[in-house]
């Protein structure tokens, strides 16, 4: 299992949870929090509203953090290369070879010794 997908995985999880914490908290009335008994008193806590806000922003950070490091662990593996709709073409530059330089031939030296 790829670091991707574990991101995946995690990014799932979290956007489930922030979409409870959210549905859940309506301070203005009606939503979640009216049917599961007012908002003072969810699991005995007095201040549930700051708990749900607070916990909605960490979810939030969460959230982005987990998908900025998706992004840095994406490696593009996923991606299909191999197209059924369009042929793969192979396009190589022609290959011409360098006119060969000219020998130059210089003359022999000539002893002048004779």
């Amino acid at each position: 299992m790829s670091t991707f997908s574990i991101f995946l995985v995690l990014i799932t999880i979290v956007c489930f949870l922030l979409i409870v914490v959210i549905m859940v908290q309506n301070p203005k009335g009606g939503g979640l929090s009216s049917t599961v008994g007012g908002s003072q008193m969810l699991g005995g806590v007095q201040k549930t509203t700051d708990f749900l806000d607070k916990s909605t922003w960490t979810l939030a950070t969460v959230l982005i953090v987990l998908i900025l490091l998706s992004s840095l662990s994406f490696t593009g593996a996923l991606s299909d290369n191999d197209s059924k709709i369009i042929e793969p073409t192979e396009t190589t530059a022609p290959t011409t070879a360098a006119p060969a330089s000219p020998v130059q031939n210089t003359p022999a030296a000539t002893n002048p010794a004779k």
